[in-house]
């Protein structure tokens, strides 16, 4: 080797040395701006863009291993070409190597990786296979890969770590806002508490809110009638909805379950039993009150609803009693006995009264429901206090006589829709006939329920024919004529199972109205006509003679009238 040729290597090598510097002095910039970056997507653009000052290639994008793209170019921009490359990383594990892309020469996966931890592959490729890296280069892109993954772990953490602080510090704000919470609750609770053990009725109630809260209180009936105020400017006189409006504002609030607001109040509803309903109203135009308001308002609404259980066991105490009182009467008593026990009660027994027996069902299939509504109908109607159930009936015993129609349609209307009659028995002027109108009543009911008409309300001394034919003395008499004129039908009816009679009787009682007959036994017009020629047939009867026809009618009612004194 001439002399000359070792001078001009050791420059060239010497040139190599100082480029080589020059890019560790480059990379070592590189890596403070990337490590000061807490953005992953500027880290791998800064990364991105180093690549061909250091090498004589291009960076094509990053993968994940969380599965996503980064920073990807025109090799990489097609999704079929992603999905291939993505399938040969997956096979090159964490020390990366070569990767094959569309239209490039040469092509590297350099594995994002530092010290126990691994983030990815940072993709680089040449055009020509003369601009391959050099080894030199090659470990220069691995260290600028190497710098790159520390900087993407170092921003993870951060994010990690600013997320962690922003936790705490929402816990600690909710901690507080909880303890905060849960002192005011317990003030409110103690507070309750004191009202409940002091046994401070209604008016503490009121009082106990409006202190806690600052907003004027209403405690009302279930009608809207005001039971107790606390707090300034009590309106004079108290404003009470129409009865139709309060019963859909309480149905609403029961279905609800919890406070509501009405125009500017807001309600809370204390309902321990169906039948017993009392309203807390936070007076409240301007919409403000809050969350330990409306927590204030709830706890008033349960201390309400054990009031009301309270003065509901003295209640049920006397209803009791009353209860007691009804059953003996009906059965028949010492009159002595029963206005002594009226005495005690207040009750006065000696004014007139009426025996109610009314049957029915709401929408539901609990039986109190029926009860509990006669019972506020009573109240509504003022027609007395004294009811007892008997079997599937409610037994009422009025101390005025009143719109019995009427008051139908107000139990209906307390039952919410479903069905009510009612059978009236005779005037009582002494306890000791009470067993008789009690028996009338129970024969006007039974009699509407054989005659399969509309529901409504039939008064014993409405009957007729009927209460005469249920007041003769001897049955037998009333059985030989109904024998007499319908025997053949009943004997018919008992061997078909047909309703022959029944047919009869509906078309006398409609006046022989062929439609009216037919709507009422729920037939069509030319199966009445059918039924009638066959009862023409049987009995041998004129249906069109007027005789006959009376004393057809005349024998089907007695035989509606043995049906009910039967059953």
């Amino acid at each position: 080797m001439s002399s000359a040729v070792v001078p001009a290597q050791r420059a060239e090598s010497d040139l190599a040395l100082r480029h080589q510097l020059a890019n560790m002095r480059g990379l070592l910039i590189l890596s403070m701006l990337m490590t000061e970056s807490c953005d992953e997507e500027q880290i791998l653009r800064l990364a991105a863009s180093s690549v061909p000052s250091v090498a004589r290639c291009r960076a094509e994008g990053a993968y994940l291993i969380e599965g996503t793209w980064k920073a990807v170019q025109a090799a990489l921009s097609d999704p079929v070409a992603r999905e291939a490359v993505t399938t040969q990383l997956a096979a090159l594990g964490r020390n990366g190597g070569p990767v094959r892309l569309p239209g490039r020469a040469w092509s590297w996966a350099l594995p994002l990786g530092s010290v126990g931890s691994f983030v990815g592959y940072h993709l680089v490729s040449a055009d020509e296979k003369v601009d391959i890296p050099t080894e030199d280069e090659k470990f220069v892109l691995h260290a600028l890969a190497q710098q790159t993954a520390s900087a993407l772990v170092n921003a993870r953490t951060h994010a990690k770590e600013r997320a962690t602080a922003a936790e705490l510090r929402a816990a600690n704000e909710s901690l507080g806002a909880t303890v905060q919470a849960l002192k005011r609750t317990t003030r409110i609770h103690e507070r309750f508490t004191q009202v409940s053990l002091a046994d401070e009725g209604r008016d503490g109630i009121a009082a106990a809110l409006h202190e806690l809260t600052g907003y004027p209180v209403a405690i009302e009936d279930r009608y809207g009638n005001l039971q107790s105020w606390a707090g300034p400017h009590r309106p004079i006189p108290y404003p009470k909805d129409p009865p139709a409006r309060r019963e859909q504002l309480l149905r609403r609030a029961l279905r609800e379950g919890r406070p509501i607001r009405d125009g500017g109040r807001m309600l809370a509803v204390a309902s321990p039993r169906p039948d017993v309903i009392g309203v807390v109203a936070l007076i409240d135009p301007s919409a403000t009150a809050g969350d330990q308001e409306l927590l204030a308002l709830e706890y008033a609404g349960t201390v309400l609803a054990m009031e009301l259980v309270r003065l509901r066991s003295l209640a049920e105490t006397e209803l009791r009693l009353r209860r007691d009182l009804v059953e003996e009467l009906l059965a028949g008593t010492d009159e002595e006995s029963a206005l002594a026990r009226a005495s005690a009660l207040s009750y006065d027994l000696e004014r007139p009264h009426w025996v109610l027996v009314l049957e029915g069902r709401g929408r539901t299939q609990d039986a109190d429901m029926f009860f509990h509504a006669v019972r506020r109908a009573m109240r509504a109607s003022a027609v007395g206090s004294m009811l007892v159930t008997r079997g599937d009936t409610v037994v009422v015993l009025a101390d005025r006589e009143v719109d019995w129609e009427a008051f139908r349609e107000t139990v209906l209307t307390e039952l919410g829709g479903g069905r009510c009659r009612i059978g009236i028995g005779g005037r009582c002027d002494r306890p000791s006939e009470f067993p008789r109108s009690y028996r009338e009543a129970t024969i006007a009911l039974k009699i509407q329920r054989s005659a399969r008409g509309p529901d409504q309300a039939v008064s014993y001394d409405d009957l007729g024919v009927y209460q005469l034919l249920g007041e003769v003395e001897d049955p037998a008499v009333v059985e030989r004529l109904v024998r007499r004129w319908l025997g053949a039908l009943i004997d018919y009816d008992a061997k078909r199972h047909s309703e022959l009679v029944e047919t009869l009787s509906q078309y006398l009682e409609c006046g022989g109205a062929y439609d009216r007959a037919a709507t009422a036994l729920c037939v069509h017009r030319s199966t009445l006509k059918y039924r009638l020629q066959r009862i023409r047939e049987i009995s041998g009867l004129d249906l069109t003679d007027p005789d006959t026809q009376f004393n057809l009618q005349l024998a089907t009612r007695a035989w509606r009238t043995l049906r009910a004194l039967r059953s």
